[in-house]
């Protein structure tokens, strides 16, 4: 069995659990061991009753582990249409009450007499007495199999549970060759770097907190390294490349600009006037268009895409999720309505199917459609453009530089732009945009109020949801983020699922709600954001899938939820949502910390609205955080790496790929077949 071979290879592994896993994109042994564990769960030693750890004050104490015996029969009641169980377990120093909810057949496991080692967490009742609420069960033997050691939580797959997840990593681990290490040994030492094949393992399933930290950065040096020799190779080649159907300046754009019903800001103007420059030159425009949240890059972007339509050539949009190509499909169409515009667009994404799809090729195919605006889909082997002269990636930190490659691959010397909403300090950015000319929009399109920000501990969430419904009963609508997507044992964050249910249990049911994360359907997603777009919906609870581009002018508050575990440039995103129109709107973060002290990134946040200023306090203030809390979401353009948290890493790989290109000695680096960034060294 080697990296390449298929998921069936691994001992007990059938049909139906491989389908369930190419829906998570996992194709592969070598895919699986890419499929990184999102949490770890530490389990901890057997303490009895009376040894529970409640801090001074505390009513609950968290990841506690005990061995109890079930004393009688169990009870069973109704509550809101629940079935709730309960039991009570004992040891020789004091006894709880143990529950499940809608688990009726848990009774036959946990008879009386019966000794098992439950884990979770143990709170106290206004009298004293201590309770658990769905602890996990484990028999005595089984627990101490895993007791002091790390084991690795997955993201979810369907049908598939983490314990089959990991036997399948460790069946992979002994069973496949890992590949070789490509740094010397004197090159491991001075970047203090594992060697690859152990981080691979490790990162799996580390020793220590230590072990997986060192894990991680070596994968995380592997990830850049791949991605910056991508980027330096497409400068070298890219300066090379002569634009062989330069454009003509057209009225067709002047007419539009003039049209609008507001002015263009003047990096905006400077903006289009370097990228007409650019696409009208006898050299391939590459070029990055920087942006804060709000600071009008889409219009610029279809000023291009205009441009490039009236010349007979077509434009691609790509954007990375579906959500925000529906929602640039929608708002060009409408203004080629309004203004008789010389684009025919077109959208293709995954969920376009059928007839519909055959027609959209077809449509690209012969040159009908001279804007096409989609997905990932925009670069598949079917897809075939009559004559692309512009490639436009929106949010270029979600796609990797093959990507972008993939899609101007699709014609000969295509000029490119890429958009960024997200602003990075100017040292990173000479490093990830090493390739790309920039231009960027510094100032907000006239008519925007600045947005009010408060950060508050979530002790004071009551009066934070009084004012949101305030300002729904005036018309309005907002946004509610939530970290996590449902209930983990290992996390106290609060997640959409039971936070979306405990708000519609509280108030009204006059307020409408909106629930929406990365793991529902595209179809599923797609409804709920037209839902909210056409204001059917007055509260959207959220994950962070919201951060790009969503723009509903209507919502005027949005509610950040543990926002102590957030960076301070994704906070700046999520309050990016709000503050799109003429109307006060306001970004509440709500806060939990031990001494209930407020995080200093939040003090930055209250005091400004300027992105590039975020961006480099956040270069600044951010530490490695907490790595065990960190939940993979699947939409960042490194899978483990953090160009702020990780920028010594990024630095290390920046003078690491300058040294190989130097000494032409890339042959000696592992393939694509292994790495995560899917670029062979070999064909650099």
């Amino acid at each position: 069995m080697d990296i390449g071979s298929s998921l069936v290879a691994i001992r007990g592994v059938g049909e139906k659990t491989a389908k369930a896993f190419e829906k998570r994109g996992v194709f592969t042994v070598g895919d699986l061991l890419h499929f990184y564990p999102r949490s770890y769960a530490f389990y901890e030693p057997i303490i009895q009753v009376g040894d529970i750890p409640f801090s001074d004050g505390a009513n609950e104490a968290a990841n506690v582990s005990l061995q109890l015996t079930v004393r009688g029969n169990a009870r069973k009641v109704r509550l809101r249409n629940r079935a709730v169980t309960h039991f009570t377990a004992s040891d020789e120093t004091g006894t709880l009450r143990i529950t499940f909810f809608n688990m009726p057949y848990i009774v036959h496991s946990l008879a009386d007499g019966v000794t098992k080692v439950f884990r979770g967490t143990v709170k106290k009742t206004a009298d004293g007495g201590l309770f658990m609420v769905h602890p996990q069960m484990f028999r005595p033997e089984e627990y101490e199999a895993v007791s002091g050691s790390l084991l690795p939580h997955y993201a979810p797959v369907s049908g598939v549970s983490d314990d089959k997840i990991i036997k399948m990593v460790r069946y992979s681990l002994s069973s496949v060759l890992l590949p070789d290490e490509y740094m010397t040994g004197e090159e491991l030492a001075g970047y203090s770097m594992k060697p690859l094949p152990d981080a691979v393992s490790s990162i799996h399933f580390p020793d220590s907190r230590k072990d997986y930290i060192q894990a991680r950065n070596r994968l995380v040096f592997d990830e850049f390294l791949l991605f910056l020799l991508s980027v330096k190779t497409e400068k070298k080649n890219s300066a090379e490349l002569v634009n062989l159907k330069p454009m003509i300046r057209t009225a067709d754009t002047v007419r539009f600009i003039e049209a609008l019903p507001y002015r263009l800001t003047p990096s905006q103007q400077e903006a289009f006037t370097a990228i007409e420059d650019d696409l009208c030159s006898d050299t391939v425009m590459n070029r990055l268009l920087q942006g804060d949240v709000g600071s009008g890059k889409t219009i610029v972007a279809f000023l291009s895409l205009i441009l490039c339509a009236a010349n007979n050539r077509q434009g691609a949009l790509m954007a990375p999720t579906e959500v925000l190509a529906v929602q640039h499909m929608n708002k060009l169409s409408e203004l080629v309505s309004r203004y008789a515009l010389p684009v025919r667009p077109v959208l293709l994404t995954g969920s376009v199917k059928g007839k519909e799809r055959t027609r959209a090729l077809s449509d690209i195919a012969d040159g009908s459609a001279n804007v096409i605006i989609g997905t990932h889909a925009l670069i598949q082997e079917k897809v075939d453009y009559r004559d692309l002269g512009l490639v436009i990636t929106d949010e270029q930190h979600r796609f990797g530089v093959r990507q972008r490659e993939a899609l101007s691959g699709k014609g000969i010397n295509v000029p490119i732009m890429v958009m960024s909403a997200t602003p990075i300090p100017r040292t990173l950015a000479m490093i990830m945009y090493g390739d790309l000319k920039t231009s960027v929009l510094r100032e907000k399109p006239g008519g925007r109020l600045p947005v009010r920000n408060l950060a508050m501990a979530d002790t004071g969430r009551g009066k934070a949801l009084r004012f949101m419904l305030d300002q729904i009963d005036q018309g309005r609508q907002a946004y509610i983020i939530c970290p996590a997507v449902e209930k983990n044992e290992a996390s106290d964050l609060n997640n959409v699922e039971t936070y979306s249910e405990e708000l519609r249990n509280s108030i009204p049911p006059k307020y409408r709600i909106g629930v929406l994360h990365g793991r529902m359907k595209t179809a599923q997603k797609n409804k709920v954001m037209r839902e909210f777009a056409e204001h059917l919906t007055d509260i959207l609870v959220s994950t962070t899938v919201i951060e790009v581009g969503v723009d509903v002018a209507n919502a005027t508050v949005i509610l950040i939820e543990n926002s102590e575990r957030f960076g301070l440039s994704q906070l700046h995103q999520l309050r990016g949502r709000v503050g799109r129109s003429d109307i006060q709107s306001y970004c509440i973060f709500l806060y939990h910390t031990e001494d209930g002290s407020k995080p200093e990134r939040l003090s930055v946040l209250e005091k400004t609205n300027d992105g590039f200023e975020i961006a480099e306090k956040d270069l600044e203030m951010r530490g490695p955080g907490d790595l065990f809390g960190t939940l993979q979401s699947g939409e960042a353009g490194f899978v483990l790496g953090d160009i702020y948290t990780d920028q010594h890493i990024m630095y290390q790989a920046n003078e690491y790929a300058d040294r190989l290109i130097a000494g032409g000695i890339m042959t000696d680096v592992p393939a694509s077949s292994w790495s995560a960034g899917s670029v062979d060294f070999r064909t650099i």
